[in-house]
């Protein structure tokens, strides 16, 4: 290979882990409402079913159901929660019209706090937005679907996730997502049945 073919090379394997960079550092914080399980499983898949870009057929096949099943997580997330309950363990379900689905084993549980919401839907919607910015514009999804694009439409690659990203933080805040969901770190919550009973013990 030629000087001229190494460098051509190396600058288009700079410019593709640049532009990655570049979604990621548009999407900012807001990757961060994602599952993290989902973006991490993502991300470390990604490379090895598009083989680095250079799909066959059954690379698209594979790339294809891992973007449908990622896409799926990140919108269903949005309709769980959990909650701490009197044996010290924490516990997921799903959220419904009338509280967490299976129903939680703790009586000292408010069941209303985990009724469906419309912010729901849109965090739903939102996160499945977020996600599909950021797995339809991969520098391997892009080369192994339609690598045409990587050059032609770099304007728009570039402009489209800053964009997104305002939209959809401007969203969070009028809709914050205040639960603890399947795929999200676990943090101190209201809802820790285990902490009201000691606390009614101890009362009592």
């Amino acid at each position: 290979m030629s000087e001229r073919g190494l460098v051509t090379s190396s600058s288009k394997k700079t410019s593709a882990s640049t532009m990655s960079g570049k979604t990621f550092s548009a999407l900012g914080n807001l990757v961060k409402l994602l599952p993290t399980g989902t973006v991490f499983l993502f991300q470390f898949l990604i490379p090895v079913v598009t083989n680095n870009g250079h799909c066959t057929t059954l690379n698209k096949y594979l790339t294809g159901a891992l973007l449908v099943v990622c896409a799926f997580n990140c919108a269903f997330a949005s309709f769980t929660d959990s909650y701490t309950g009197t044996d010290g363990q924490r516990h997921f379900g799903i959220v419904t019209a009338k509280g967490l689905w299976p129903s939680p084993a703790s009586d000292s549980l408010d069941l209303s706090v985990y009724k469906l919401r419309f912010g729901d839907f849109v965090h739903a919607f939102f996160s499945l937005v977020v996600f599909a910015v950021l797995g339809l514009l991969d520098t391997n999804t892009v080369r192994c679907f339609y690598p045409e694009f990587e050059s032609g439409e770099k304007v728009l690659m570039e402009v489209l996730p800053p964009v997104i990203g305002v939209v959809a933080s401007s969203v969070f805040v009028i809709f914050p997502n205040k639960r603890h969901g399947i795929g999200y770190p676990t943090t101190s919550d209201s809802n820790d049945t285990s902490q009201k009973s000691k606390t009614d013990s101890s009362s009592a």
